[in-house]
């Protein structure tokens, strides 16, 4: 197993769960510690038949995002003036062409250096569109109801049960308008690359769920959404959901 590191004062200090239900307190401080460790370029110490693994070669060299990223807006673009929130954003603000659609953009995110860097930088690149970044779990967001044109969750799934989801699907359907866009990717676990993906995010301190494709349907039409359409990549499958 992979060595533990000190956990820096950043990471000690983190508060305690973002909702009252104890069951996500585990997985939203790993992946909250994950993701804080990885934005601030601090070292991971993996064993050797991890770091000899093709995809931590191409993590580490800073390939992998790109080729396993959703680029949502292939399926559904925002337009001008319209209002979209991204859970799990990251640095998404800092790196996707938001002013090139003219939409207004807010964030939620787990990691406060995530959310540090991008309310610092974001309103340098356009104060007019950047809405800002809010801490917390998607399961609990930050927003009123119908607030929101479009909302983009991607690269996050994995790492939670899908019990965990269900809830965020309701969360995400309250902040919706009736016509609003959401905008979902799961990992499809019968690529080839799904089970050394999981692997190396499980080394990096994430443990990653690999249920099946057809599961995330069923769960979406239980929520009352509608798959309208499906991209399918190299790693994740994006859904274009509506309510």
């Amino acid at each position: 197993m992979a060595k533990k590191q000190p956990q820096s004062d950043l990471y000690s200090s983190l508060p305690k769960p973002f909702d009252p239900d104890e069951r996500w307190h585990q997985p939203l401080q790993a992946v909250t510690q994950r993701f804080n460790r990885e934005y601030q370029q601090a070292a991971f110490d993996l064993p050797p038949e991890v770091e000899a693994m093709p995809v931590f070669q191409e993590w580490n060299a800073g390939r992998l995002q790109a080729r396993i990223a959703s680029e949502f807006w292939q399926l559904h673009q925002p337009q001008k003036n319209q209002h979209w929130l991204d859970i799990g954003c990251g640095l998404s603000f800092l790196v996707y062409p938001w002013h090139d659609w003219g939409a207004y953009f807010y964030g939620q995110d787990l990691s406060a250096v995530a959310q540090e860097a991008v309310n610092s930088r974001g309103p340098q690149l356009n104060s007019k569109l950047f809405r800002g970044v809010e801490r917390g779990s998607a399961n609990q967001l930050k927003y009123e109801a119908s607030q929101f044109d479009g909302v983009v969750a991607t690269g996050i799934s994995c790492y939670f049960p899908q019990e965990y989801w269900q809830a965020v699907l309701l969360e995400v359907k309250r902040v919706l308008k009736p016509e609003g866009i959401f905008l979902f990717d799961v990992i499809d676990p019968d690529s080839e690359m799904a089970d050394n993906w999981a692997i190396l995010e499980t080394y990096l301190g994430a443990e990653v769920f690999l249920n099946p494709v057809d599961t995330w349907k069923s769960m979406i039409q239980d929520a009352g959404g509608k798959v309208m359409k499906v991209k399918t990549g190299e790693l994740f499958q994006l859904f274009k959901v509506k309510f």
